[in-house]
């Protein structure tokens, strides 16, 4: 693999050592070209040779990361490939397309976004407490406890009839994908547990190739936004949070994807999205100037010392290399890092054992 590392001119500020290693990893034009495929179940029942059969057997995922030397049978693991493999074949889906775009909203769409619409309601159903401490309101732990009780039944309802035995090994990741009730935080494992149940739904054969935008321009939009809403409503800690060196307090995978939108855009460059007044005209067209706006709206100050790696990124000169740079970053500052993937559970569907060759 070729590393180009493209010497750009940054006006906005002096970039010291920490600065050139995001910009380093940001402005890279290589991606691994092993890792751009997942197998989506097809779109008529003769193309399901990927779906697992009804007669596999399922598991309880559990932890299997327990020292950083463990890093290596993750990064060798079929659980890694499927991931990013998952991760990748929706970013090429959504390249140059608008959030507001047409494309087909399947049935268990529809069903999901009604299950992610039962954790809003839960929300407005539990109120924040009082209590001295300004963050992690204590109601946070009485909303995630209803989760805890009914995961497996909100799962099995959107499961097709020959796959319910699936409910409780995806219901996992559908609980670890909303933060953390004992530390009252959310970051971007909790994130890539969201992603790792939308991976299994698409292993099981009940989201299919054909829902690919509809996965994250309906279904990933919508979790962001309930969210979102929970780390307002429960003033939640960011887990693992690297402060203004970090991309973002909460999610990594909306830039990514939402960079992907703006590819070969014939007037949108890297560096408008900085632009307050770009923000709000666009925002809900494209996922990543949602994010914007939110960190504009939870944040005060100077955009370029509340954010500055995304501050940096805006002086790249285009979203192609945006979006590979982001992928290499993501890869390097979530999924090759110990405290985040020591939380990750490995089952039948994302497994431990290594790739087969």
């Amino acid at each position: 693999m070729i590393l180009c590392v493209l010497k750009l001119n940054f006006t906005h500020t002096a970039l010291n050592a920490r600065h050139l290693h995001y910009v380093n990893i940001i402005t890279s034009t290589s991606v691994c070209k092993n890792c751009l495929h997942f197998e989506f179940s097809g779109s008529s029942p003769e193309d399901d040779a990927s779906k697992v059969p009804a007669s596999f057997t399922f598991m309880v995922p559990k932890k299997e990361i327990s020292m950083v030397p463990d890093m290596g049978k993750w990064k060798r693991s079929q659980a890694y490939a499927d991931y990013i493999g998952f991760i990748l074949t929706l970013n090429e889906g959504v390249k140059g397309k608008k959030l507001t775009c047409e494309y087909k909203v399947s049935e268990t769409v529809e069903k999901i976004l009604g299950l992610l619409g039962t954790l809003d309601r839960w929300i407005n159903e539990t109120p924040p407490v009082d209590q001295p401490s300004r963050f992690g309101n204590k109601a946070y732990r009485t909303w995630y406890a209803k989760l805890d009780q009914e995961a497996e039944a909100l799962v099995s309802a959107v499961l097709p009839a020959d796959q319910q035995a699936a409910a409780a090994e995806i219901a996992v990741y559908l609980k670890e994908a909303v933060g953390n009730p004992t530390r009252i935080d959310y970051g971007t494992g909790h994130e890539a547990a969201f992603a790792a149940f939308l991976c299994c739904l698409c292993k099981v054969g009940a989201l299919r190739v054909d829902d690919q935008l509809a996965i994250i321009f309906k279904i990933f939009n919508r979790y962001l936004s309930v969210m979102r809403k929970l780390q307002k409503t429960y003033r939640m800690e960011p887990a693992g949070s690297q402060g203004v060196w970090g991309l973002d307090d909460f999610q990594f995978l909306p830039f990514i994807w939402g960079s992907s939108q703006f590819i070969d855009h014939p007037t949108l460059e890297p560096r408008h999205f900085i632009d307050e007044k770009v923000v709000n005209e666009h925002h809900q067209d494209y996922m990543f100037l949602e994010c914007i706006k939110f960190i504009n709206e939870m944040k005060t100050g100077p955009f370029a010392e509340h954010s500055n790696q995304l501050w940096n990124i805006s002086a790249v000169p285009t979203w192609s290399k945006v979006n590979q740079g982001l992928i290499r970053m993501y890869k390097a500052e979530c999924l090759e890092k110990f405290p985040v993937i020591q939380h990750f559970k490995f089952g039948s569907l994302l497994s431990i054992q290594p790739v087969k060759p």
